[in-house]
């Protein structure tokens, strides 16, 4: 392949990626304006905390024919796909369909669409250097608002601490 066919093939690629980008984002937009629409921990997606010296675990029990984005993660880390089936979309992978035991690794910048084809339950990791137990601080470090964020370092750096 010349260097002109790769550069082409990798705006092809970067183009892909932000109309899947903008399609994830239109999807949950529409999502939002549905009445039994849920936002966060709720009585239908229930979630588990789990804090170990360090990281972070979030479990969630997704009920069959959910649909429902994730948010925007910072860094990469480890999932695990622990029971059930799945439809998901995301920029870097497009349309897939996951079927537990699985175990995966979404790098920075990682943003779902998800269909929930079975009962699922679904795990992820993150590093927690400090420690948090506040939702909003662990938000704040693992959860960027927006993919301009991404850029963003995801916390204060304390006095005396290299930034």
């Amino acid at each position: 392949m010349t260097v002109t066919e790769t550069a082409l093939a990798m705006q092809s690629t970067q183009a892909l990626q932000q109309q899947l980008r903008a399609e994830i984002g239109h999807f949950e937009a529409l999502l939002a304006q549905q009445p039994e629409a849920v936002f966060g921990d709720s009585d239908r997606m229930p979630l588990t905390h789990t804090f170990v010296d360090g990281m972070y675990v979030r479990e969630i029990l997704i009920p069959a024919g959910t649909l429902l984005t994730g948010k925007i993660h910072r860094h990469a880390h480890p999932n695990v796909l622990l029971r059930g089936e799945v439809l998901v979309v995301t920029e870097q992978g497009g349309r897939e369909h996951l079927v537990a035991p699985r175990v995966m690794i979404s790098p920075a910048g990682t943003k779902r669409a998800i269909y929930a084809l079975t009962e699922t339950v679904w795990i992820t990791m993150h590093a927690n250097p400090e420690n948090l137990r506040d939702f909003a601080a662990l938000e704040a470090l693992i959860i960027a608002p927006d993919y301009s964020a991404l850029a963003e370092p995801s916390h204060t750096p304390h006095e005396g601490e290299c930034s």
